[in-house]
Protein backbone atom coordinates (compact mmCIF):
# COMPACT_ATOMS: atom_id res chain seq x y z
CA UNK A 1 0.00 0.00 0.00
CA UNK A 2 1.39 3.35 -1.02
CA UNK A 3 2.09 5.69 1.84
CA UNK A 4 0.91 9.29 1.48
CA UNK A 5 2.78 12.09 3.17
CA UNK A 6 0.24 14.40 4.78
CA UNK A 7 0.28 17.97 3.55
CA UNK A 8 0.90 20.65 6.12
CA UNK A 9 -2.30 22.49 7.01
CA UNK A 10 -2.36 26.01 5.56
CA UNK A 11 -2.53 27.41 9.06
CA UNK A 12 0.88 25.86 9.82
CA UNK A 13 2.52 27.02 6.56
CA UNK A 14 4.85 29.95 7.23
CA UNK A 15 3.46 33.04 5.54
CA UNK A 16 5.69 35.51 3.69
CA UNK A 17 6.26 38.77 5.57
CA UNK A 18 3.72 41.52 5.05
CA UNK A 19 4.98 44.30 2.80
CA UNK A 20 2.93 47.54 3.01
CA UNK A 21 0.95 48.04 -0.18
CA UNK A 22 1.72 44.57 -1.55
CA UNK A 23 -0.78 41.71 -1.87
CA UNK A 24 -1.19 39.67 1.32
CA UNK A 25 1.09 36.59 1.33
CA UNK A 26 2.60 37.98 -1.89
CA UNK A 27 -0.48 36.75 -3.74
CA UNK A 28 0.25 33.07 -2.98
CA UNK A 29 -2.89 31.07 -2.06
CA UNK A 30 -3.03 29.31 1.31
CA UNK A 31 -2.74 25.90 -0.38
CA UNK A 32 0.64 26.99 -1.73
CA UNK A 33 0.01 25.99 -5.35
CA UNK A 34 0.64 28.79 -7.80
CA UNK A 35 0.63 28.88 -11.62
CA UNK A 36 4.05 28.47 -13.16
CA UNK A 37 3.82 31.81 -15.00
CA UNK A 38 3.17 33.60 -11.67
CA UNK A 39 6.30 32.14 -10.12
CA UNK A 40 8.28 33.34 -13.16
CA UNK A 41 6.62 36.75 -12.92
CA UNK A 42 7.68 37.07 -9.27
CA UNK A 43 11.28 36.19 -10.13
CA UNK A 44 11.39 38.68 -13.01
CA UNK A 45 9.84 41.35 -10.78
CA UNK A 46 12.62 40.71 -8.29
CA UNK A 47 15.27 41.75 -10.80
CA UNK A 48 13.61 45.04 -11.80
CA UNK A 49 15.05 46.96 -8.87
CA UNK A 50 18.56 45.78 -9.75
CA UNK A 51 18.16 46.81 -13.39
CA UNK A 52 16.69 50.24 -12.53
CA UNK A 53 14.46 52.45 -14.69
CA UNK A 54 15.31 52.02 -18.36
CA UNK A 55 17.26 48.83 -17.70
CA UNK A 56 16.96 46.28 -20.50
CA UNK A 57 15.40 42.93 -19.64
CA UNK A 58 16.96 39.71 -20.94
CA UNK A 59 15.27 38.21 -23.99
CA UNK A 60 12.36 35.78 -23.71
CA UNK A 61 14.68 32.96 -24.77
CA UNK A 62 17.24 33.84 -22.09
CA UNK A 63 14.56 34.05 -19.40
CA UNK A 64 13.03 30.73 -20.48
CA UNK A 65 16.41 29.03 -20.24
CA UNK A 66 17.22 30.68 -16.91
CA UNK A 67 13.97 29.58 -15.27
CA UNK A 68 13.63 26.29 -17.22
CA UNK A 69 10.17 27.07 -18.54
CA UNK A 70 8.62 27.52 -21.98
CA UNK A 71 8.77 30.84 -23.80
CA UNK A 72 4.97 31.04 -23.63
CA UNK A 73 5.17 30.91 -19.81
CA UNK A 74 7.69 33.76 -19.88
CA UNK A 75 5.49 35.65 -22.34
CA UNK A 76 2.49 35.44 -20.03
CA UNK A 77 4.55 36.71 -17.08
CA UNK A 78 5.85 39.63 -19.15
CA UNK A 79 2.35 40.47 -20.37
CA UNK A 80 1.15 40.96 -16.80
CA UNK A 81 4.14 43.10 -15.87
CA UNK A 82 3.54 45.22 -18.98
CA UNK A 83 -0.14 45.66 -18.12
CA UNK A 84 0.79 46.66 -14.57
CA UNK A 85 3.12 49.33 -15.95
CA UNK A 86 6.27 47.82 -14.44
CA UNK A 87 7.75 47.15 -17.88
CA UNK A 88 7.44 48.89 -21.23
CA UNK A 89 8.36 48.09 -24.81
CA UNK A 90 11.31 49.97 -26.32
CA UNK A 91 11.94 49.12 -29.94
CA UNK A 92 12.26 45.35 -30.11
CA UNK A 93 13.22 45.01 -26.44
CA UNK A 94 11.60 45.35 -23.03
CA UNK A 95 12.83 47.78 -20.37
CA UNK A 96 11.99 48.65 -16.78
CA UNK A 97 9.33 51.38 -16.64
CA UNK A 98 9.45 54.42 -14.39
CA UNK A 99 6.94 55.08 -11.60
CA UNK A 100 3.33 55.78 -12.50
CA UNK A 101 2.11 59.36 -12.73
CA UNK A 102 -0.06 60.27 -9.74
CA UNK A 103 -2.98 62.45 -10.75
CA UNK A 104 -5.02 64.03 -7.93
CA UNK A 105 -8.78 63.70 -7.97
CA UNK A 106 -9.28 67.43 -7.50
CA UNK A 107 -10.14 70.61 -9.36
CA UNK A 108 -6.61 70.87 -10.70
CA UNK A 109 -5.73 70.60 -14.34
CA UNK A 110 -3.80 67.74 -15.89
CA UNK A 111 -0.99 70.23 -16.58
CA UNK A 112 -0.63 71.14 -12.90
CA UNK A 113 -0.70 67.49 -11.79
CA UNK A 114 2.05 66.41 -14.18
CA UNK A 115 4.28 69.40 -13.43
CA UNK A 116 4.16 68.67 -9.71
CA UNK A 117 5.95 65.39 -10.44
CA UNK A 118 8.74 66.98 -12.41
CA UNK A 119 7.42 65.84 -15.78
CA UNK A 120 6.73 68.03 -18.82
CA UNK A 121 3.01 68.11 -19.68
CA UNK A 122 1.71 68.56 -23.18
CA UNK A 123 -1.29 68.02 -25.41
CA UNK A 124 -1.68 67.28 -29.10
CA UNK A 125 -4.84 68.55 -30.76
CA UNK A 126 -6.82 65.90 -32.61
CA UNK A 127 -9.81 68.04 -33.48
CA UNK A 128 -11.84 71.11 -32.54
CA UNK A 129 -15.38 71.20 -33.90
CA UNK A 130 -18.47 73.33 -33.41
CA UNK A 131 -21.93 71.76 -33.65
CA UNK A 132 -25.52 72.16 -32.37
CA UNK A 133 -25.84 70.83 -28.83
CA UNK A 134 -27.70 67.49 -28.65
CA UNK A 135 -30.41 67.22 -25.94
CA UNK A 136 -28.56 64.66 -23.82
CA UNK A 137 -25.45 66.86 -23.57
CA UNK A 138 -27.25 70.14 -22.84
CA UNK A 139 -27.94 69.81 -19.06
CA UNK A 140 -24.34 68.92 -18.20
CA UNK A 141 -22.90 72.12 -19.72
CA UNK A 142 -25.83 74.46 -19.08
CA UNK A 143 -26.79 74.73 -22.75
CA UNK A 144 -30.07 74.82 -24.62
CA UNK A 145 -30.58 72.00 -27.12
CA UNK A 146 -29.41 73.18 -30.53
CA UNK A 147 -27.22 76.07 -29.36
CA UNK A 148 -23.57 76.00 -30.55
CA UNK A 149 -21.08 73.98 -28.48
CA UNK A 150 -17.40 73.19 -28.86
CA UNK A 151 -15.91 69.72 -28.78
CA UNK A 152 -12.14 69.64 -28.35
CA UNK A 153 -10.22 66.34 -28.44
CA UNK A 154 -6.56 66.16 -27.44
CA UNK A 155 -3.95 63.47 -26.76
CA UNK A 156 -2.35 63.90 -23.32
CA UNK A 157 1.45 63.86 -23.19
CA UNK A 158 4.03 63.52 -20.42
CA UNK A 159 7.60 64.14 -21.58
CA UNK A 160 6.34 63.55 -25.14
CA UNK A 161 4.96 60.11 -24.17
CA UNK A 162 1.29 59.61 -25.10
CA UNK A 163 -0.53 58.75 -21.88
CA UNK A 164 -4.19 59.60 -22.42
CA UNK A 165 -6.99 61.14 -24.46
CA UNK A 166 -9.25 64.01 -23.43
CA UNK A 167 -12.58 65.20 -24.87
CA UNK A 168 -13.96 68.54 -23.66
CA UNK A 169 -17.44 69.94 -24.33
CA UNK A 170 -18.26 73.59 -23.57
CA UNK A 171 -20.80 76.15 -24.83
CA UNK A 172 -19.52 78.48 -27.55
CA UNK A 173 -21.06 81.32 -25.54
CA UNK A 174 -18.63 80.62 -22.66
CA UNK A 175 -15.54 80.51 -24.90
CA UNK A 176 -16.51 82.22 -28.18
CA UNK A 177 -12.97 82.47 -29.61
CA UNK A 178 -11.66 79.06 -28.59
CA UNK A 179 -10.73 78.28 -32.19
CA UNK A 180 -8.61 81.41 -32.62
CA UNK A 181 -7.05 82.53 -29.34
CA UNK A 182 -6.47 79.30 -27.40
CA UNK A 183 -3.12 77.48 -27.82
CA UNK A 184 -4.29 73.84 -28.04
CA UNK A 185 -1.17 72.45 -26.38
CA UNK A 186 -1.79 74.47 -23.21
CA UNK A 187 -4.07 74.20 -20.16
CA UNK A 188 -7.76 74.84 -20.90
CA UNK A 189 -8.34 75.67 -17.22
CA UNK A 190 -5.55 78.24 -17.34
CA UNK A 191 -7.07 79.78 -20.46
CA UNK A 192 -10.50 80.09 -18.86
CA UNK A 193 -9.05 81.61 -15.71
CA UNK A 194 -6.49 84.00 -17.21
CA UNK A 195 -8.17 85.04 -20.47
CA UNK A 196 -11.89 84.80 -19.69
CA UNK A 197 -12.00 85.33 -15.92
CA UNK A 198 -13.80 82.03 -15.34
CA UNK A 199 -12.80 80.02 -12.27
CA UNK A 200 -13.88 76.52 -11.35
CA UNK A 201 -16.05 76.10 -8.29
CA UNK A 202 -16.84 72.39 -8.05
CA UNK A 203 -17.20 69.24 -10.12
CA UNK A 204 -18.78 65.81 -10.09
CA UNK A 205 -16.55 62.94 -11.24
CA UNK A 206 -17.07 59.28 -11.97
CA UNK A 207 -14.11 56.91 -12.33
CA UNK A 208 -14.28 53.50 -14.01
CA UNK A 209 -12.06 51.01 -15.81
CA UNK A 210 -12.61 50.35 -19.52
CA UNK A 211 -10.85 49.04 -22.59
CA UNK A 212 -10.01 51.57 -25.29
CA UNK A 213 -11.80 51.45 -28.62
CA UNK A 214 -9.62 50.64 -31.64
CA UNK A 215 -9.54 54.35 -32.54
CA UNK A 216 -8.60 55.41 -29.00
CA UNK A 217 -5.88 52.76 -28.77
CA UNK A 218 -4.42 53.98 -32.07
CA UNK A 219 -4.40 57.62 -30.92
CA UNK A 220 -2.80 56.80 -27.57
CA UNK A 221 -0.47 54.21 -29.06
CA UNK A 222 -1.42 51.25 -26.87
CA UNK A 223 -2.74 47.72 -27.46
CA UNK A 224 -6.57 47.53 -27.30
CA UNK A 225 -6.32 45.02 -24.43
CA UNK A 226 -4.59 47.51 -22.12
CA UNK A 227 -6.91 48.55 -19.26
CA UNK A 228 -7.74 52.25 -19.16
CA UNK A 229 -8.95 54.54 -16.39
CA UNK A 230 -11.88 56.64 -17.56
CA UNK A 231 -13.02 59.80 -15.77
CA UNK A 232 -16.28 61.61 -16.55
CA UNK A 233 -16.28 65.14 -15.13
CA UNK A 234 -19.08 67.71 -14.97
CA UNK A 235 -17.66 71.05 -13.84
CA UNK A 236 -19.34 74.19 -12.54
CA UNK A 237 -17.91 77.69 -12.31
CA UNK A 238 -17.45 79.88 -9.24
CA UNK A 239 -21.11 80.88 -9.41
CA UNK A 240 -22.33 77.29 -9.52
CA UNK A 241 -23.30 77.36 -13.21
CA UNK A 242 -22.59 74.30 -15.38
CA UNK A 243 -19.42 74.89 -17.39
CA UNK A 244 -17.93 71.84 -19.10
CA UNK A 245 -18.19 68.12 -19.57
CA UNK A 246 -14.91 66.20 -19.90
CA UNK A 247 -14.23 62.59 -20.81
CA UNK A 248 -10.62 61.73 -19.92
CA UNK A 249 -9.06 58.38 -20.75
CA UNK A 250 -5.80 57.51 -19.00
CA UNK A 251 -3.45 54.59 -19.55
CA UNK A 252 -3.86 52.15 -16.67
CA UNK A 253 -0.17 51.22 -16.85
CA UNK A 254 1.01 54.83 -16.50
CA UNK A 255 -1.44 56.44 -14.07
CA UNK A 256 -2.74 56.14 -10.56
CA UNK A 257 -5.15 58.54 -8.86
CA UNK A 258 -4.97 59.99 -5.38
CA UNK A 259 -7.37 61.84 -3.12
CA UNK A 260 -7.61 62.86 0.53
CA UNK A 261 -10.66 61.84 2.55
CA UNK A 262 -11.88 63.72 5.59
CA UNK A 263 -14.58 62.69 8.05
CA UNK A 264 -17.71 64.85 7.94
CA UNK A 265 -19.83 62.67 10.26
CA UNK A 266 -18.89 60.27 13.07
CA UNK A 267 -17.75 56.92 11.64
CA UNK A 268 -19.98 53.91 12.34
Amino acid sequence: MQEHTPRPHPAHTPAPPHIPGAPVRSGIPEHGRIPKYYAVKARIAGMLGELGEGGVLPTERDLAERYEVSRETVRQALRELLLEGRLRRAGRGTVVAGPKLEQPLSLASYTEGVRRQGRRPGRQLIGLERFPCPPDLAPGIGAEPGEPVWHMERVLLADDERVGLESTYVRVARAPHLDSDFPPDSSFYGYLRERLGISFGEADERLETVLATPREALLIGTPPALPMLLIHRFSRDQDGRPLERVRSLYRGDRFSFTTRLTATTPAD
